[in-house]
């Protein structure tokens, strides 16, 4: 059973997050691609954050339009901070009795990997797949790769390392999107359209919920 897993803020989901999940899922030809919305983000607890519930709700209806897509409410049950090595496990147990897990993440995110908990253990549970944002450089991945012991495995078209585990971390390139969560909030709150940024039953949910409309968060996502 090989399955991707893509967590974030998700705040709001938007058309660059699904199309990673759903171009990274036909590549690496995976059954299912789980969308995980984080409840309570560890790195971000002085910034505002909109509730779980509309997170996790927005999740959802975008999910809906793709087959590959489904969201797992994991870490909205769970107590306290939302870390990924917490979420691993408990996928491993739910999906027993080995299931293949390949963990989808940015490569802004992964460059902060040293400062998640027992980060050194996520790779005996999930490959990796990074996703390489247009101009960012690979030479940086490497080099921060180089201290977690992974050799260099050649690909076609595509870097592949391996970990000690024997699991892998490829570097992939999605169809680039250029669009951000802080972009939508701040042009909702501009009364701007955020029309083919978001699935349209995110817009209308936004819109119903009177979601962003008082102040735009400054941080990435």
């Amino acid at each position: 059973m090989k399955l991707g897993i893509l967590g974030g803020t998700f705040d709001p989901i938007h058309l660059g997050h699904l199309r990673s999940a759903e171009e990274i899922g036909h590549q690496m030809r995976l059954e299912k691609v789980y969308l995980i919305p984080s409840a309570t983000p560890p790195h971000k607890t002085d910034e505002p954050v909109t509730p779980f519930s509309h997170r996790l709700a927005m999740t959802q209806l975008a999910a809906a339009g793709s087959p590959l897509l489904e969201v797992m409410d994991l870490e909205g049950k769970r107590p306290g901070f939302s870390y990924s090595i917490e979420t691993l496990i408990e996928i491993h147990n739910i999906f027993r009795p080995d299931p293949e897990l390949f963990f989808i993440v940015g490569t802004d995110a992964f460059m902060e990997i040293e400062t998640w908990k027992e980060y050194r253990r996520l790779f005996d549970y999930a490959h990796f797949v990074i996703i390489r944002r247009p101009g960012s450089s690979t030479e940086k991945i490497k080099g921060l790769l180089s201290k977690f012991q992974l050799r260099l495995r050649g690909g076609i078209g595509r870097d592949i390392f391996i970990a000690p585990s024997g699991n892998t971390l490829i570097i992939m390139e999605p169809t680039p999107i250029g669009i951000s969560s802080t972009r939508i909030r701040e042009m909702v709150m501009e009364r701007e359209s955020i029309r083919f940024l978001v699935p349209e039953s995110v817009r209308e949910y936004i819109i119903e919920k009177g979601l962003y409309r008082e102040h735009a968060n400054p941080r990435q996502g």
